[in-house]
């Protein structure tokens, strides 16, 4: 018997309920990993709230992120050893002891590269990867506005951004997490508990406005975050902590600058073997160069995920938070 998480029913924290299931020999293609570190992400809580449908209905076993040493492998899989250090983002089942996962989706952890930070930047740093890389090419030339600076994404997000030259602004919460994002790559944070953040932006950039916004907040920053974009800059709506977005009339766009808007997804970015190790292969190396800093605010025991939960959604978290089993 393996020790998991599982949601019966969606709703609030409470409906994480702690399990011991029969864990089967990894199928065709699968690897089974004991997991040393899982990592939490806000998705998790849009699969337990029911904002996000779960693939295979309920119940499911909730996580998308984790890391971990293989102690099994299935029929068919040659490109890992029983031993190896492993890390994933998707598909969900993290939130267990152990697991069996498809061994297209793994990737080894390098030397220089703890399990608990493989754990903890899989999906953010892979994110943040994306975002930086592909969504919008940042360079030295860019302006860029992040909302949540001094979240898990958003600390990677800002040293990554600055080591490339742009120019970084951050929204946060308070003067605490104001602190945290100067110390990570952001060179104007703004409170916008205190501060008209819309204003501020326009201040900063000397009224011509960003090139590009990452929204992950959703509802409470929107429209304003269209208002901190220079003419035909890209809206990048990753995310919705706080809520699902209204519906909106696409001529919004038009009217505030000829703008572009994108609704990405890691999974789309990843979804090719070569683009997975492509991905996680630079932000490894960016972890070893020290671009990056991995920095892991809080841990918790698996038993006490629901407290876990709670915390991120009530803004106490900073930083990557990882899960212990």
């Amino acid at each position: 018997m393996v020790y998991a998480v599982r949601v019966e029913k969606t709703g609030d924290p409470s409906v994480l309920t702690h399990v011991d299931v029969d864990l089967p020999e990894p199928g065709i293609g699968e690897v089974r990993i004991r997991h040393t570190a899982i990592g939490l992400n806000f998705i998790d809580t849009y699969f337990r709230s029911g904002l996000y449908p779960a693939p295979n209905g309920l119940p499911f076993v909730p996580g998308n992120e984790g890391a971990g040493i293989v102690v099994a492998l299935g029929e068919g899989v040659t490109d890992f050893a029983l031993g190896d250090r492993v890390a994933y983002a998707g598909p969900l089942g993290a939130y267990a002891e152990e697991r069996n996962i498809p061994a297209s989706v793994l990737v080894k952890i390098p030397e220089g590269v703890s399990d608990e930070q493989a754990a903890a930047l899989m999906l953010k740093g892979m994110t943040a990867r994306y975002l930086l890389r592909e969504t919008f090419k940042v360079d030295a030339d860019t302006t860029l506005l992040y909302h949540a600076a001094a979240g898990g994404v958003g600390l990677i997000v800002g040293q990554w951004a600055s080591a490339l030259g742009a120019t970084v602004i951050g929204t946060v919460s308070s003067e605490e997490k104001a602190r945290l994002a100067s110390d990570n790559g952001y060179e104007y944070v703004i409170n916008y508990k205190t501060e008209d953040w819309v204003s501020r932006v326009r201040q900063i950039t000397d009224g011509r406005g960003c090139d590009v916004v990452y929204d992950s907040v959703g509802k409470d920053t929107f429209p304003a975050s269209l208002d901190c974009l220079r003419p035909r800059g890209l809206w990048c709506s990753f995310g919705q902590s706080s809520g699902p977005l209204p519906e909106f009339n696409m001529a919004i766009l038009s009217q505030k600058g000829s703008l572009f808007a994108t609704r990405p997804t890691l999974f789309n970015y990843i979804a090719e073997r070569w683009e997975l190790e492509e991905t996680a292969g630079d932000l490894f190396a960016a972890v070893a160069d020290g671009t990056i800093n991995i920095q892991i605010n809080q841990r918790y025991s698996l038993k006490d995920i629901a407290q876990a939960h709670s915390d991120l959604e009530g803004r106490k978290t900073t930083g990557a938070t990882v899960i212990i089993p």
